[in-house]
């Protein structure tokens, strides 16, 4: 396989778009064209990481974090991140990351905490914006099912749990052909009148270039009168952070004592105690300050995040408990997730979890 076909496997999961704007995502070094030997999936992209690629003949990184993150200016081995980079090159290694594009789905990086967890019916804490859209186009009556039935396979028209939404209005449409033009029905020169169905699906963000291609592939006319919008409407499936419930409530301390031993925390910092039981739970991978005033309002007794500085615990005001047990702590399973994705993607491909030791904070 390429670089490009396993990334692609990748990208089924965790679609770019969905990715924060701040982030850097996706193939960062190495060529797209590139037989792939074997796979190393890690956390983070560090020099040892490099070196244990190199010893395992791995010439494809996937990381959850990107190595690359602001521009670089220099390639001259003065930084951890320009080592990794020129390391990277001279081995013929490329390094992909996925960051928040995985934190972004449902399958992503929070799923697999409230999988460790035990918390059940987790829901997206976050939704992300603007990650619905609406396609307008306009064909002959007689063409209209073929064309309709194109966008749907390429993955228009799904609302929740239901395929094949759209809706279609008849009337008529107008145009005169130029003499360049090269018209399926009508005359150059003459105004055309025809019966047409208005089409009207919606699709996510990122499926807009199947959803193009296949418009452009399955539409009769030489012209293609269409228009996309962003909808505004709220994607439930599709956001930062989940929130969800245990089986049985349990008491705040002893909860914390369960979330120290499975999440391997070397310490939990955290708001005061409720002195009252855990039932619902909210949980955001990394750096989770943001997600403080939406885990209130889902009604969430604790939040499970990290990164959290000293006046934002004030912000659970009695209202939820703060826990933050530390960034790697809270993502280091999302290499897991990722070994077992490929692993039944492409079974037969040699893939290793890397070994590593990445996390950067160390405890007295």
């Amino acid at each position: 396989m390429t670089v490009k076909e396993v990334t692609d496997i990748l990208e089924d999961l965790a679609p770019l778009p969905y990715a924060e704007g701040f982030d850097n995502v996706g193939l960062l070094v190495g060529d797209a064209n590139v037989t792939v030997s074997e796979i190393l999936v890690t956390l983070d992209t560090l020099e040892n990481v490099v070196d244990e690629a190199i010893a395992t003949k791995c010439n494809l990184i996937v990381s959850f974090h990107p190595i690359i993150f602001g521009g670089l200016k220099k390639l001259t081995g003065k930084s951890y991140v320009e080592r990794v980079v020129i390391k990277a090159i001279k081995n013929d290694i490329a390094i992909y990351s996925m960051h928040t594009a995985l934190d972004n789905v449902p399958e992503g990086v929070n799923a697999k905490i409230c999988e460790v967890l035990g918390i059940n019916n987790p829901k997206i804490l976050i939704p992300q914006k603007e990650t619905i859209k609406k396609l307008t186009t306009y064909a002959p009556v007689k063409d209209a099912e073929k064309l309709r039935e194109a966008l749907f396979d390429a993955g228009a028209g799904n609302i929740g749990n239901y395929s094949h939404c759209s809706f279609n209005a008849n009337g008529q449409g107008s145009y005169k052909a130029g003499e360049k033009a090269n018209p399926t029905v009508g005359e150059i020169g003459k105004i055309h009148y025809e019966e047409e169905t208005q089409l009207n699906v919606t699709f996510s963000k990122a499926n807009q270039g199947k959803i193009m291609k296949a418009l452009f592939t399955s539409h009769p006319y030489e012209e293609v009168a269409y228009e996309v919008i962003t909808l505004e409407n709220t994607n439930q499936n599709i956001g930062i952070g989940m929130v969800g419930e245990l089986e049985t409530p349990i008491e705040d301390m002893a909860f914390l004592k369960i979330v120290k031993q499975k999440m391997g925390a070397e310490g939990i910092r955290h708001s005061a105690l409720l002195n009252k039981k855990i039932q619902k739970v909210a949980v955001l991978g990394g750096s989770g300050a943001f997600s403080i005033e939406a885990a209130k309002a889902s009604g969430a007794d604790i939040l499970i995040t990290a990164d959290i500085k000293y006046h934002e615990f004030y912000k659970a005001e009695g209202k939820m408990i703060i826990a933050d047990i530390g960034h790697f702590e809270s993502e280091q399973f999302t290499k897991n997730l990722l070994v077992d994705y490929l692993t039944k993607k492409i079974p037969n491909f040699a893939i290793r979890l890397s070994e590593s030791k990445t996390n950067p904070i160390k405890y007295l």
